[in-house]
């Protein structure tokens, strides 16, 4: 006897999604910054430097007016006093009892040349003044300067844990067919014809 019923069983159906953990590093770029500065070379020359003043010189031979002037004014107080002394010298001999005929002498005395030097002497007298100064020669020199300036990137760790990811996409069944003929309640009667038509043949 057959069975009339047929049971098919539908198994749950689910879909598993496994992340594994991880680990990441992140970092930021490593920056380099380069620095130059330049240097130079200076150099500072002072040259030698002349100083002459010839006031003197030009003076001697073509004294200012106030120089002439200084200079007569000085020549005439030396000329008082050379006959002032003078004067005094034949006064004493005036007044000196000892001395006989003293206008005679005095009179002899002025009477003789004067003893005059001969002096050769080049003109300009006083040369001019001259002075100088010493040169100077200073040399700085700088070197160029290089700085680096380095910033080091700082690396960051993450720890992703891992994920289980469960998900059901059928849930599970039972399917129960009836495979065999239809039951009747009351039992039909096209069996019992069926039955019968076959009966009356045989």
């Amino acid at each position: 006897m057959e069975s009339l019923l047929k049971i098919t069983t539908i198994p749950v159906e689910y879909e598993l999604k496994i992340q594994s953990p991880r680990l990441e590093y992140t970092s930021d770029k490593v920056q380099l910054q380069i620095n130059t500065q330049k240097g130079g070379l200076e150099i500072e020359n002072t040259p030698t430097k002349l100083y002459i003043d010839t006031y003197d010189a030009r003076n001697s031979i073509c004294p200012t007016t106030m120089d002439y002037v200084r200079q007569s004014a000085q020549k005439g107080q030396t000329a008082v006093y050379e006959y002032m002394e003078a004067t005094g010298e034949e006064g004493k001999l005036l007044r000196d009892p000892n001395v006989q005929n003293p206008l005679g002498q005095i009179i002899s005395q002025r009477a003789m040349p004067e003893n005059r030097e001969l002096v050769l002497s080049y003109l300009p007298s006083p040369g001019p003044d001259i002075e100088w100064s010493d040169p100077d020669l200073s040399i700085q020199y700088e070197k160029d300067k290089l700085s680096f300036d380095l910033k080091v990137a700082n690396g960051n760790f993450e720890f992703i844990p891992g994920d289980v990811q469960l998900s059901i996409t059928q849930l599970p069944d039972v399917e129960i067919e009836y495979v065999g003929s239809p039951i009747y309640v009351p039992p039909s009667a096209a069996d019992f014809f069926n039955h019968s038509s076959v009966d009356l043949l045989a």
